[in-house]
């Protein structure tokens, strides 16, 4: 039996008590175990804060980018080892772990990229400068610098690569160190993720460390110069949130939590276009990706009430194609959900869905030749009244799997107001050619959302799923998907480093800020 280990104060060590285990959730065969009970969490953050912490601030933002290069061929050199992995511990199919491990590496070559461009400077000017005087010689500028703490990383069990890397990638880049724990149920992946960082001798001692079981009291050591980044359940997040220590001092808190996304087809979306072959290839593939275990998957879809059945039929008929068994096997296109304990969780909100809303297809009852394994058919509701609030069920429950419910719109206010009763999300996608009904949509529901997309024939040949996450835009929702922000190109920065205005001498300023003096007017 294989036991993993965390990685702590640059050396790897054994936690004690009762281990965790963890699963093959196709076969239901213990893979490992792990434990992080008696693991000095007090003395990994001092390390962290003070080795790693320094050595990364004594780096320049090139100089950091070259370490994320790194990492990044760190992940593609192993690609088939990890894939394996994602198939094995993470009931993942092929193509499912090489989307979570292709994005962790295209996400760390893309901040390595920033790094390069951002240059051999250790601090940073933001925005423009400004005369504070009658005269240019007293001015005024703001300035990014690296915090002084560590960034502790709490991901989730769906994306154990992509999760670790992203966060990583923008956190080691600002010159913070990164004390990483993925969800335990699915940790094989990010395990040795961690294991081929800390021998490739690219990263400093101390600026990684990696925590495999339990978060104990780890928390609890975190003070003011320190960040907390938490993917994962509104619930755990609020506790978070509530921890005193984190309150007292003001710790940077960034959390992704729960999130109804919503994918909207326009009006003149008929049949025969090209976007509505759009329209009907992205929901299918956002609801069966990773099977539905994505916070970026969609949950709500939005047509307009005349069309209701034809889409309803139209979508059946794309998920009845869907194999559903162990990934192991070629054929297999959508595998388990990643534990038994989330299998309870779906079927649960399966039953609850189907108590108010008709079944189009699937349900909570065993898929047929699976006698062993968390695996879950695709189901797909229709719920023809809406209601605009949060007594609606699904405006008020995220069931994490592959699951969505079809309902109908009548007007673009009527569908404004259905949009928005999901409280916030991190994406929705509106399908549409017609301009004046697009601009009316997306600003209506922009405030609601981190990032809408839009669809329609002139981007059908270049579009990307909107469940695909990208370095260059932002990461995060407000209300229930958590108010926080990631990535976003130098956004995903400003978790990590401190603003500061600086106010002085012209000269002095620019200098210390690294930015170019202004031409004198003549």
């Amino acid at each position: 039996m294989t036991t993993l280990q965390s990685y702590l104060k640059g050396q790897w060590v054994s936690g004690q008590g009762h281990p965790t285990s963890l699963v093959n959730p196709s076969t239901e065969e213990v893979l490992a175990t792990c434990s992080t009970g008696g693991l000095d969490f007090k003395g990994a953050v001092e390390f962290a804060r003070q080795t790693g912490g320094g050595a990364l601030r004594a780096l320049t933002f090139a100089q950091r980018g070259a370490i994320l290069r790194t990492l990044a061929k760190v992940i593609g050199d192993a690609r088939e080892e990890l894939i394996a992995l994602g198939l094995s511990n993470a009931g993942n199919t092929r193509s499912d772990a090489k989307f979570d491990i292709d994005g962790a590496a295209a996400t760390l070559n893309y901040y390595a990229d920033l790094g390069t461009k951002l240059g051999e400077v250790k601090v940073l000017g933001d925005g423009e400068g400004v005369p504070m005087g009658r005269s240019a010689r007293l001015y005024g500028q703001h300035v990014l610098t690296a915090r002084h703490g560590v960034a502790v990383h709490i991901n989730a069990f769906n994306f154990p690569a992509w999760g670790m890397g992203e966060k990583a990638a923008v956190a080691l880049l600002a010159g913070m160190p990164v004390i990483s724990k993925p969800a335990t149920s699915t940790a094989l992946m990010a395990h040795r993720i961690a294991q081929l960082w800390a021998s490739c001798a690219a990263l400093p001692a101390g600026a990684f460390s990696f925590v495999c079981g339990s978060v104990g009291d780890l928390l609890s050591h975190l003070g003011p110069q320190d960040v907390v980044a938490f993917t994962g359940s509104s619930d755990t997040a609020l506790s978070i949130r509530r921890q005193e220590n984190l309150a007292r001092d003001s710790v940077h808190v960034n959390i992704e939590a729960d999130s109804l996304n919503s994918s909207i087809l326009g009006p003149d979306a008929v049949t025969g276009t090209e976007t509505l072959n759009l329209f009907l290839t992205d929901v299918a593939k956002e609801i069966t990706q990773k099977t539905g275990q994505k916070c970026t998957a969609v949950r709500r879809i939005y047509a307009p009430a005349d069309r209701l059945d034809e889409v309803r039929d139209a979508l059946v008929e794309r998920l009845k194609d869907v194999r559903v068994g162990n990934p192991a096997d070629e054929k297999t296109t959508m595998g388990p959900l990643a534990t038994l304990s989330q299998l309870r969780d779906v079927r649960a909100g399966i039953d609850r869905l189907a108590a108010a809303y008709e079944v189009a297809l699937g349900g909570s009852q065993p898929v047929e030749g699976q006698t062993r394994g968390a695996f879950v058919s695709p189901t797909l509701f229709v719920n023809r009244k809406p209601k605009p609030d949060a007594t609606d069920p699904v405006n008020g429950h995220e069931v994490f799997g592959p699951v969505a419910t079809l309902m109908p719109y009548s007007s673009t206010p009527e569908l404004l107001a259905l949009v928005a009763a999901g409280g916030g999300g991190l994406v929705s996608s509106v399908y549409g050619d017609d301009k004046a009904w697009l601009n009316e949509v997306v600003v209506g529901i922009a405030p609601w959302h981190g990032r809408v997309t839009i669809s329609g024939e002139k981007v059908a040949g270049q579009t990307l799923p909107p469940g695909t996450v990208m370095p260059q835009l932002l990461h995060g929702g407000p209300g229930r998907a958590g108010g926080g922000e990631e990535l976003g190109g130098m956004r995903g920065l400003s978790l990590y480093l401190q603003r500061t205005a600086l106010q002085g001498p012209r000269p002095l300023v620019e200098a210390l800020a690294n930015v170019k003096p202004a031409a004198t007017p003549t």
